[in-house]
């Protein structure tokens, strides 16, 4: 009678999960998609390249491609709604302290590091705007210029990003 060889068999499905581990690592990794003429809002279907300010792509989990947004309020707005509750992979916003404000592409970091200028006077698609920047430093010199205040990701609350008025700003729908 030939022993049962459990180690044998233990130690292939321990690496048969240590791979399929290591797929899912590679799955998490989220590559910014750039803006280009035809890429719209998911939420108003405005074209991004046509206005101003920092804009942002949410990466869900699922889908192959990300949602974009016009503007950085938009953004917010979409992820603090009480019932936003699809998965995330990945949240990117556009660091204005390296990109054109008129025309902003490329420059994109993930938005949860950064820092953000509320209440300046520089206006976005949809008029006042949230500047996102990776750097505190760049943050800090917009504010002096422009005004507002700097804040963290999650110092943003739902009560700073309404969409109700950004309509009334909008000039080119």
């Amino acid at each position: 009678m030939k022993p049962f060889r459990l180690p044998v068999l233990w130690t292939a499905l321990c690496a048969a999960a240590l791979l399929s581990a290591c797929g899912d690592k590679a799955e998490t990794a989220v590559v910014p998609v750039e803006i280009d003429p035809a890429t719209t809002c998911d939420l108003d279907g405005m074209l991004l390249a046509d206005f101003p300010g920092p804009k942002a792509q949410i990466h869900f989990k699922g889908e192959a491609k990300p949602s974009f947004y016009c503007d950085t309020v938009e953004m917010f707005n979409t992820l603090l709604k009480p019932e936003q509750v699809k998965a995330i992979r990945a949240v990117l916003v556009q660091d204005m302290g390296k990109a054109d404000w008129d025309q902003p592409r490329g420059n994109w970091f993930d938005a949860r590091t950064g820092f953000y200028v509320l209440g300046s006077k520089r206006k976005g698609s949809m008029g006042p705007t949230i500047a996102s920047f990776a750097q505190e430093a760049d943050a800090t010199a917009f504010a002096a210029k422009n005004g507002g205040r700097v804040l963290r990701f999650s110092d943003v609350k739902p009560d700073m990003v309404d969409l109700s008025g950004g309509a009334l700003h909008d000039t080119k729908m």
